[in-house]
């Protein structure tokens, strides 16, 4: 018995020809001739397989290309290959094959122009998502009934409650690198003691509010994103809305609302913190006692701080509570979207929050409480 695969070519009585395979069709026995069946030209009627000892996929998928290109017909298949050559004919598919890479100088502004157009869909998009949450809060305060009180309860708890130990420790965290490191610098100038006005100031005007809402982002924003995405996919905003639920008052107004009220509250708690790690690194490497640095605060920061706090705080809410109700809304296909979407989310809202946080800066400073 032959090791390797082997054909020859016999002629019928009608004149067509008969290919005739023998030994193993095996992806590790056909390479050999495989360049010499891609060869054969002549109008094939037969393919017989009956000589065929062993055969894989590879080898039954041979015989039906070539039984395909020479509409010619296969006799003496066994069980084995009759098994591949259906399960190969079950899953054949008339998709086209991906063209060509184009080239680079038409590549290149091609993907340009598609990105383009996708940027412009996307605010779109985005401008209907917005109208529709400015029309559900108009029906909720023509009547207030509708607004969902358990599902904004609910939605404070996850957002500001269950966040408060974490935000506690990176602000006391980041209180103690401030305050540190800032030591540092001031002590080649004598000025030690200013390091309680740059740790007061700078947390409650600026690092308070602007690290809660990267925690916010990641932690909440995600969420969102994440939850109602899901319930895409699993069609339960199709089934809100075909009872007549509005998916915007149900699922998106309740976690807006979560944010903007819990967020000036946890920026205000983080500067607190911040400015309280503050003052323990300065009682243990600095020699200012904790309450006097406590005390100083109140002289060094001035209360126009707090407001640029409490201003930014829910616009900054707003802004991660739209961008992951959005992405989690745009969700469809598979649950890689999922995770592509909460991507999107997270990135899009910390992105937002620090340009908006630039334009605050300028424009508290142009207004005399810089």
């Amino acid at each position: 018995m032959s090791s390797e695969a082997q054909f020859i070519l016999e002629q019928n009585d009608d004149g067509t020809l008969c290919l005739v395979l023998s030994g193993p069709f095996l992806v590790s026995t056909i390479g050999v001739i495989d360049g010499e069946l891609r060869e054969i030209d002549g109008p094939l009627g037969i393919i017989d397989l009956s000589g065929v000892t062993e055969i894989d996929t590879v080898g039954a998928w041979t015989a039906r290309r070539l039984a395909s290109r020479h509409d010619a017909r296969i006799q003496g298949v066994g069980n084995q290959a009759q098994r591949l050559i259906a399960a190969l004919d079950a899953h054949e598919t008339s998709a086209p094959a991906p063209a060509e890479r184009a080239n680079i100088f038409l590549r290149v502004p091609g993907r340009t122009g598609q990105l383009i157009t996708e940027f412009g869909s996307g605010i779109e998009r985005l401008v209907g998502f917005l109208g529709e949450i400015i029309l559900s809060f108009g029906n909720i305060i023509r009547n207030p009934k509708r607004l969902r009180m358990m599902a904004l309860v609910h939605q404070l708890e996850l957002v500001g409650v269950s966040a408060l130990g974490i935000i506690g420790l990176m602000s006391f965290l980041i209180g103690i690198v401030v305050a540190q490191q800032g030591a540092a610098q001031l002590e080649q100038f004598g000025a030690e003691i200013y390091t309680i006005d740059l740790t007061g100031r700078l947390t409650m005007r600026e690092l308070g509010v602007l690290m809660t809402s990267i925690m916010v982002a990641g932690r909440s924003g995600s969420a969102f994103a994440a939850q109602i995405g899901t319930m895409k996919l699993t069609e339960e905003v199709d089934a809100m809305r075909t009872i007549g639920i509005s998916p915007m008052e149900a699922l998106v107004i309740p976690r807006i609302l979560a944010a903007c009220i819990m967020m000036p509250l946890l920026g205000f708690y983080s500067a607190c913190m911040g400015i309280i790690g503050g003052a323990f690194i300065a009682d243990l490497t600095l020699d200012i006692p904790f309450l006097i640095f406590l005390s100083r605060i109140q002289e060094v920061v001035p209360m126009h701080d707090l407001y640029v706090c409490l201003i930014k705080a829910p616009v900054f809410g707003m802004i991660l509570a739209i961008a992951g109700c959005y992405q989690g809304m745009q969700v469809k296909g598979d649950s890689e979207q999922v995770g592509l979407r909460t991507t999107k989310a997270v990135v899009q809202a910390i992105f937002m929050v620090i340009v908006l946080d630039a334009f605050f800066a300028v424009f508290f400073s142009e207004i005399g409480w810089g």
